[in-house]
């Protein structure tokens, strides 16, 4: 009997960005509401308006679906750091405005990136279907964030207001003293709903700052 072959990762089809982001958002839905195992490539298909084929043909399995999802939000959240760091930390030529600068980037972080449905929906997914995931520690985000935050700190270094021998190193030791602090303590980073959060960190920079401002 001839065999049917699921699609690998070559033969997937790139298809339209509408339907993309419709099965995307169908899985989404579902994945959360009804978990990994009950939810169903036809049900997928049918909440997005598209045929099972086309699920398969543009995904490959559920697998690499769930995958995609949980992807599809790292970026999201990947691109408000890119943006907040535009807005918070460009330009900065002096060293008084420096603290105010990285506390202004930490709260907006916290708020509207780590308070937001999105990063919860993320955190959801990842912990209920890790056995799902390509392995247990799956980040959608690696390392990306923390690299971001790093090529800004060596900007920063070189216009003469921080030293920074090792600015991977700085961004680690800048997020766990900060928003990282406010998650630990808290369990939430949304300093718009909490008044804890902006006094973390506020002395989350000031020590960051003792320890690589040049002036």
């Amino acid at each position: 009997m001839p065999t049917t072959k699921t699609p690998t990762t070559k033969t997937l089809r790139a298809g339209s960005a509408h339907k993309r982001a419709a099965i995307l958002s169908a899985a989404r839905e579902l994945f959360l509401a009804d978990g990994f195992d009950r939810t169903s490539v036809d049900a997928v298909a049918a909440r997005a308006k598209v045929s099972k084929r086309t699920v398969y043909d543009y995904f490959g399995d559920k697998r690499t679906l769930l995958q995609a999802v949980v992807d599809a939000i790292g970026q999201s959240m990947i691109s408000i750091i890119r943006r907040t760091l535009d807005d918070t930390l460009t330009d900065l030529t002096e060293a008084a405005g420096l603290e105010d600068a990285l506390v202004a980037f930490s709260t907006r972080i916290a708020t509207d990136m780590l308070g937001s449905a999105e990063y919860a929906t993320l955190r959801r997914l990842v912990r209920a279907e890790s056995g799902h995931l390509p392995h247990q520690d799956y980040n959608s985000m690696a390392d990306t964030p923390d690299e971001a935050i790093a090529e800004r700190f060596a900007a920063i270094a070189a216009a003469g207001l921080l030293d920074v021998p090792d600015p991977r190193l700085a961004a680690d030791q800048f997020i766990a003293l900060t928003f990282g602090v406010a998650l630990d303590r808290l369990g939430s980073a949304n300093a718009a709903e909490d008044p804890r959060v902006r006094p973390l960190i506020v002395a989350g920079v000031r020590t960051f700052l003792r320890a690589y401002r040049t002036v």
